[in-house]
């Protein structure tokens, strides 16, 4: 009898095992793939920042920063998927709820899952690509080239070709592989009580409010939060690219004062330090409307002279043998022993429109958009082209690419240029490259165009921009001895580069202009800036000489910025009056206590003085750092030095939206 009862209870049907994740997934039922998404975006990008941290683990270094890194890193992914599941969670749960649109739902979620897989892929292939370039992840120059489509696909496509094929194959892959995991979407679902739908919808909405938030403080998460070293690169590992991009991408619809990054500072109490920063006496800063504006007496008096700026791209003081460089530059360091060299110049930031601003305009940097793209300053905005078209100056722009770019056409037309010359108007171009004309026909066309203006009665001011120097590094053949054996690199484009001055030089010296004609060879900002610090200091170190018939040789070992340029510029050709500009005359004595430069790099600003360095981050401290032989020496925060730093950088934000600068 015993025996048949146990047989009876063997034979007896058992059970079903039910896994914890099978109660899970049928309580999440209809979002499971939602939720198998967020995993698979977890791993990828994960494993993205690990291979990022190990290609980059000289810096790296310890194992705390590894640590550091990775759970800081989690965090904002979480974040970051989190706001990408937002809408199709919302859309999941309308047609849950009311019974209707499966169809079309699931249509949608499809193609909105597949694509943000894409968009995430893509930008983590990329990343090495950008960190070799700007040494951080993409950010808001990424967005910004994506406004010019035509010159970024003809550079890619001339020079990166492998990485486009390495994209092409990524994103293949991801396509196939994300489709073929949301096959069971059309799963017939399980009819669900109303209890359990609702507890699956509050659950998942509640925990992607958390995850989007990623704390309980007062603001979400944001990459200030997440910044721990004074390596930069390392602050910029912890976040993902598609956050970075994203997050510049809001930043740029609302343009940030600096006052948002770097902490409140009165009006009154701005305008009296930066006055205070300049060479002029407090009673010459007359005008309410236009507290930096003063008078600026020219140290030349005479006929006044024509002004050439020619502003080199992307040429850092490590590509130029007079200044510790690399052999690179046999013209320039010509040029330098002849001229007014300024041995320790530094640009105000890492694009080209940054060093348009500062040589332009004497403007000084902010975390925002330079003012050439900034609405409220496409017109009645102080340049020294429309202070020189007051006095009588024909003033023109010479690019060998297409002026549009970076809006400069805009921003100069409306601001004080009477003449715009690109490509379009050149008389011939032997070579043309991905940016344009080459620096030959570039400089070709600005000798014809300077010999005619020279014939008439009117003084002249041009300002020659080059492109050469700019990757993917396109110049023609057989003009130089190749300093790598592959003919396309940075280096051969910065020797082509200099080959192409040499010869416009060669020629200004014989020309009818000449003698009347005070020249100026600046690089716009350095290339590739990169440094395991907060703020690369070594990296924004430029070439600027100074040259002409009544220019004496000099070597300038006085602490520079780009924006006390213009300043000197307008005092050697004779051009006195009214300005809104902060910098120096350098033609005049600087005390060294007032010798400073000023950096904006990506979020941080840099004030550097001739012993220390300031540097401002957003949402936090001050910091304040001897600097000795490229080396920074963290030490007691300065108060003065600190209020200086900020009032510098926040003046920027409120002349531009109070009109100070007009």
């Amino acid at each position: 009898m015993g025996g048949y009862i146990m047989e009876s209870i063997i034979a007896a049907p058992q059970p079903a095992f039910i896994s914890p994740l099978s109660i899970v997934r049928r309580t999440i039922q209809p979002y499971w793939l939602l939720v198998r998404f967020a995993f698979f975006a977890l791993i990828l990008l994960s494993v993205s920042r690990v291979l990022l941290m190990a290609w980059q683990s000289d810096r790296v270094q310890s194992f705390d920063n590894w640590l550091t890194i990775f759970t800081n890193g989690l965090r904002i992914d979480i974040s970051s998927i989190s706001y990408l599941l937002i809408i199709p969670v919302l859309l999941t749960a309308l047609a849950l709820f009311i019974g209707r649109g499966t169809t079309i739902l699931n249509i949608f979620v499809r193609f909105w899952l597949t694509a943000m897989m894409m968009l995430l892929v893509f930008m983590e292939v990329l990343t090495p690509t950008f960190i070799l370039e700007y040494d951080l992840r993409p950010n808001r120059l990424f967005i910004e080239y994506l406004i010019y489509p035509k010159e970024v696909f003809s550079m890619l496509w001339t020079g990166y070709k492998l990485e486009i094929l390495l994209s092409t194959v990524a994103l293949t892959i991801t396509f196939i592989a994300t489709h073929k995991s949301l096959d069971n979407m059309h799963e017939k679902p399980e009819k669900l009580t109303l209890l359990i739908k609702s507890i699956s919808t509050i659950m998942l909405i509640l925990l992607l409010f958390i995850g989007a938030r990623s704390t309980l403080g007062h603001r979400p998460i944001n990459p200030a939060m997440m910044s721990f070293s004074t390596d930069h690169l390392l602050n910029d590992l912890t976040l993902n690219s598609s956050y970075s991009a994203i997050y510049a991408a809001l930043q740029m619809v609302n343009d940030k004062s600096s006052e948002q990054y770097y902490g409140k500072m009165s009006d009154q109490q701005v305008i009296d330090t930066v006055q205070s920063l300049t060479l002029n006496e407090k009673a010459s800063f007359t005008k309410l409307q236009q507290p930096s504006s003063s008078y600026k007496q020219a140290s030349y008096v005479g006929k006044a002279k024509n002004l050439v700026i020619v502003l080199q791209e992307s040429l850092g003081a490590r590509y130029v043998g007079s200044l510790g460089g690399l052999p690179l530059t046999p013209n320039l360091d010509k040029l330098m022993q002849q001229g007014w060299n300024f041995n320790q110049l530094y640009a105000t930031g890492t694009r080209s429109v940054r060093g348009i601003e500062a040589v332009i305009t004497g403007f000084t940097p902010t975390p925002a958009r330079a003012v050439v793209k900034l609405d409220k300053s496409q017109k009645n905005f102080f340049t020294i082209a429309n202070f020189l078209a007051k006095q009588g100056y024909h003033t023109q722009f010479i690019y060998g690419g297409e002026s549009h770019f970076d809006n400069m056409k805009s921003f100069f037309l409306g601001n004080g240029f009477q003449e715009i010359i690109d490509s379009d108007d050149f008389d011939n171009i032997g070579f043309e490259g991905s940016w344009g004309a080459s620096d030959e026909d570039l400089f070709n066309q600005a000798d014809r165009e300077l010999t005619a203006l020279a014939a008439s009665d009117k003084p002249f001011f041009s300002l020659v921009f080059t492109s050469s120097n700019h990757s993917p590094y396109e110049f023609p053949d057989n003009k130089i001895e190749l300093y790598d054996s592959e003919k396309n690199t940075r280096n051969n484009a910065v020797k082509y580069a200099d080959f192409a001055l040499g010869q416009f030089f060669a020629r200004a010296k014989k020309s009818n202009y000449w003698q009347d004609t005070v020249f100026i060879v600046i690089a716009d900002h350095d290339s590739r800036v990169a440094g395991a610090s907060l703020v690369p200091i070594e990296h924004f170190r430029i070439p600027g000489v100074i040259l002409g018939d009544d220019i004496s040789p000099r070597n300038d070992l006085r602490l520079t910025s780009h924006i006390d340029i213009a300043p000197t510029l307008l005092s050697l050709i004779g051009a006195s009056g009214e300005t809104p500009m902060l910098g120096h005359d350098m033609t005049k004595h600087v005390p060294k206590h007032k010798q400073r430069a000023m950096m904006q790099y990506d979020k941080n600003f840099a004030f550097m003085t001739r012993d220390s360095v300031t540097i401002l981050q957003p949402e936090k401290s001050a910091m304040n750092f001897d600097y000795k032989e490229r080396k920074f020496i963290e030490k007691p925060v300065d108060d003065n030095l600190t209020n200086a730093a900020k009032a510098s950088v926040i003046f920027g934000s409120k002349a531009y939206n109070k009109g100070w600068y007009q």
